[in-house]
């Protein structure tokens, strides 16, 4: 599990990653509030045919997340000056990896929970693009933050709040 959150003095820029469910969009929000920065939640940047694809069911391929990983590196370069957060599944390696080519300084705060918790938390969001039955394909896909990637794992499993404080302390403690 990485704990790495290297700081440069700068506006933190942060991309808050998880499976569907995990609560990226609210805690992204909350986190952004809390610091002072812009969010950007990316599910909105994502192309019409990539959220039929999802409505029908139907795991987006890593040929449809290249450009919408494209979109939201753009956001993150043209905020890497003075900082934001975007939710983000950001579930691969290749993503990360695809986002940080943009800006080399993000640092990623994975969500993350147990299957039982995410399924809980997803009964309760009735309309969401995403319906339960992709979650598998997402704890699938999920590759976990390596060693070397800047980032921390926080257990969702706790009010949003309490998330957005270990961040904080997490970044203080490592400032």
């Amino acid at each position: 599990m990485s704990s790495t959150l290297p700081h440069d003095g700068g506006a933190p820029l942060i991309v808050v990653m998880g499976v569907s469910g995990s609560g990226k969009s609210t805690v992204g929000a909350a986190l952004a509030q809390r610091l002072g920065v812009p969010f950007e939640d990316a599910d909105d940047l994502h192309p019409a045919a990539n959220i039929a694809k999802m409505s029908a069911g139907i795991p987006l391929d890593d040929d449809d997340r290249h450009p919408w990983l494209e979109t939201i590196g753009e956001w993150l370069a043209a905020h890497d000056g003075d900082g934001g957060v975007i939710s983000c599944s950001a579930l691969k390696r290749s993503y990360r990896d695809q986002l940080r080519a943009h800006a080399a300084r993000a640092v990623f705060v994975h969500l993350h929970g147990t299957r039982e918790v995410i399924a809980r938390r997803q009964a309760s969001r009735p309309g969401h693009f995403m319906p339960a039955s992709l979650l598998d394909s997402q704890f699938d896909t999920l590759e976990q933050l390596a060693d070397d990637e800047a980032g921390v794992v926080i257990d969702v499993d706790q009010t949003v709040d309490a998330i957005v404080q270990q961040y904080v302390d997490l970044s203080v403690d490592h400032s």
